[in-house]
């Protein structure tokens, strides 16, 4: 067992490190490319558009971009939620009030300066919206290695589906799998769009819009 779980944590960080390699030879044009076709994904969806409460990454570096749709959902009256990064690994949350109410914080991240929340507000939001290196075609999803939303995940509500953004290449048939991994509700790509794995999952609300599942 010892040997296996090795082996996959070679194979992760291998294939980590290829897949950020590649996010940084990225262009300007291809990540605003990608960051409009993300917008428009989640936009599409009504349920997240018009939602209450959604928490979401604020994209950083070669991330796919999740900058416009944090501004699209705001100025229709969401209330997002961004990610504050505590030493522990740990995630607080903050509520977005516009760009005047961001700062840059450590590792060249980007975190609101309001009031802090605490990990537990993820259960009254109607969606998390979390970044990822990889997703494979049954949900796993793989990090950057910290663990952070593998911990924060399970703060979310029974009703409040986890959706990751990943790039096109990095939607792949199959990733290692650790105890602690957190698997995902759906995965948008800027080529493919939405992908949901299970639309009759109890966390996915109204149904899955396009009918597919992978």
């Amino acid at each position: 067992m010892g040997a296996s779980n090795d082996h996959d944590r070679t194979a992760k960080r291998a294939l980590r490190a290829r897949l950020l390699a590649a996010r940084r030879e990225r262009g300007a044009a291809e990540r605003d490319r990608v960051a409009s076709a993300v917008r428009d994904t989640l936009m599409g969806l009504p349920w997240l558009a018009m939602g209450g409460t959604v928490a979401c990454y604020y994209s950083v570096g070669g991330e796919p971009g999740t900058r416009g749709l944090v501004d699209a959902l705001w100025k229709r009256g969401t209330y997002v939620l961004l990610p504050i990064f505590l030493p522990d690994g740990t995630l607080d949350w903050a509520a977005y009030e516009g760009p005047d109410g961001l700062e840059p914080a450590g590792h060249g991240l980007v975190e609101p300066t309001g009031h802090r929340y605490g990990p537990e507000v993820l259960g009254r939001a109607d969606a998390v919206v979390c970044p990822a290196v990889a997703v494979d075609r049954r949900g796993t999803r793989m990090g950057r290695g910290a663990g952070c939303y593998d911990r924060a995940l399970p703060h979310r509500g029974p009703r409040t589906p986890a959706i990751a953004v990943v790039h096109d290449e990095e939607f792949v048939d199959a990733l290692p799998v650790e105890g602690h991994d957190r698997p995902v509700d759906a995965v948008v790509t800027p080529g493919g769009g939405l992908h949901v794995f299970d639309p009759n999952a109890a966390a996915w609300p109204g149904g899955n819009p396009d009918g597919r599942a992978v």
